[in-house]
């Protein structure tokens, strides 16, 4: 029988000569490569099945990848962020389109702020 031995491999000090990572990307390939978005909208819908099949007691709802956006800008708002700093997160260039898209997030945080107001003045 003839074995053969492996070299002894040195030891890790980063990443592969082959990644081309470096970017602040969420989802990457093995490579660092960023993943094309109509992979992830076409593999949400798939995790949501997948996730619902194995906890059938704590289903997620439909939604596609871009709602979360949509959730975590929502949040953000209505936990009393400021437009600016949302419209940053969102990689919006001006805040005016964050006011334009979550206008209705904004008026419902003005009305809480106006309860706030009145029963801060009834004490």
């Amino acid at each position: 029988m003839i074995v053969q031995r492996c070299p002894p491999q040195a030891p890790f000090t980063g990443h592969a000569p082959e990644w081309r990572g470096g970017g602040d990307y969420v989802f990457t390939t093995g490579w660092g490569e960023p993943v094309h978005p109509d992979t992830l909208n076409s593999l949400f819908p798939i995790l949501i099945k997948l996730f619902n099949q194995a906890h059938p007691n704590n289903r997620l709802p439909h939604a596609r990848l871009h709602d979360l956006r949509h959730i975590h800008a929502t949040t953000l708002l209505l936990a009393g962020v400021r437009v600016h700093v949302v419209a940053a997160r969102l990689g919006h260039a001006d805040p005016s389109i964050a006011l334009r898209v979550y206008a209705h997030v904004i008026r419902a945080a003005e009305a809480s702020a106006a309860d706030v107001f009145a029963q801060a003045i009834d004490e």
